[in-house]
């Protein structure tokens, strides 16, 4: 995709992150998908529970919208592009998930797909930092206590807004870091890469009314291992990297039935 002017793109939403506060744009959700054209983009910055109900698009759901250069530091990463919010627009419903998941599939499974090593090397080669991954094997789900409260510099943005910002919406630290523990065909090794997906949180939060924090977190872990990496599953993850670091983690999945569960080979 050409960074250098602005562009018109239709972009089928894949990936959307828990959303984290922002100094300048109050809070902020990592957003990226597929064009129609098969190339991937990063849509930065989208401030997306503040967005107008018109613009609250859904995951697999088609938008339009004009792109530019990011300008934003030192991200050079080679998908990151500035959307033009003004411009936003959604388009139809999000593709479902009928006749094994057909709608998204011709989709997803026109992208390449890569190993952790070969999605490391295409990073060093041009700052790729968007991909597919279909892991050889699920090993677990592994959880990890965090801090309950926020970083001090961003409890003392939510007091500075209280007073002098806009309305602001209640935004929740989760207190566990979910990670998979997987295997590549091309190394022996497990990697494990933290899970950032905006659907975990919001399960964990579901289920945190219902039960003690650790068992909520436990059944997060249960499903994100048990049923979206079932053996009748097909899984991949959306990869992405973590700037400025740059670490890869697991952005989403996308866990269609196999098609040999389907009938149709």
């Amino acid at each position: 995709m050409n960074g250098d002017v602005v562009r018109k793109v239709r972009v089928l939403i894949t990936v959307m992150t828990y959303p984290h506060p922002s100094a300048k744009h109050q809070e902020l959700v990592c957003t990226a998908g597929i064009t129609d054209t098969l190339e991937w983009v990063r849509l930065y910055p989208i401030d997306y529970r503040y967005r107008p109900q018109d613009q609250q698009f859904h995951k697999y759901q088609w938008v339009e919208v004009e792109v530019g250069p990011l300008g934003h530091g030192n991200d050079h990463r080679r998908e990151s592009r500035r959307p033009d919010l003004a411009s936003l627009r959604v388009q139809g419903l999000p593709l479902g998930t009928a006749d094994g998941w057909q709608a998204r599939r011709q989709v997803i499974d026109a992208m390449p797909h890569h190993t952790m090593g070969q999605l490391e090397a295409l990073f060093e080669r041009d700052q790729t930092s968007l991909g597919i991954l279909r892991p050889r094997r699920v090993l677990d789900v592994t959880i990890k206590p965090d801090t309950d409260d926020w970083k001090p510099e961003w409890q003392a943005l939510f007091q500075q807004l209280t007073l002098f910002g806009p309305p602001q919406k209640p935004l929740m630290k989760l207190p566990f870091k979910w990670s998979y523990v997987f295997e590549c065909e091309d190394n022996p090794k497990p990697y494990t890469r933290m899970i950032e997906d905006w659907e975990l949180g919001v399960l964990f939060l579901k289920l945190r009314d219902e039960m003690d924090e650790r068992a909520a977190a436990d059944k997060v872990r249960e499903k994100y291992l048990n049923q979206l990496c079932a053996v009748d599953r097909d899984t991949r993850f959306f990869m992405g990297t973590v700037f400025p670091c740059n670490t890869w983690i697991v952005l989403g999945v996308f866990w269609p039935p196999k098609v040999h569960q389907l009938g149709l080979l």
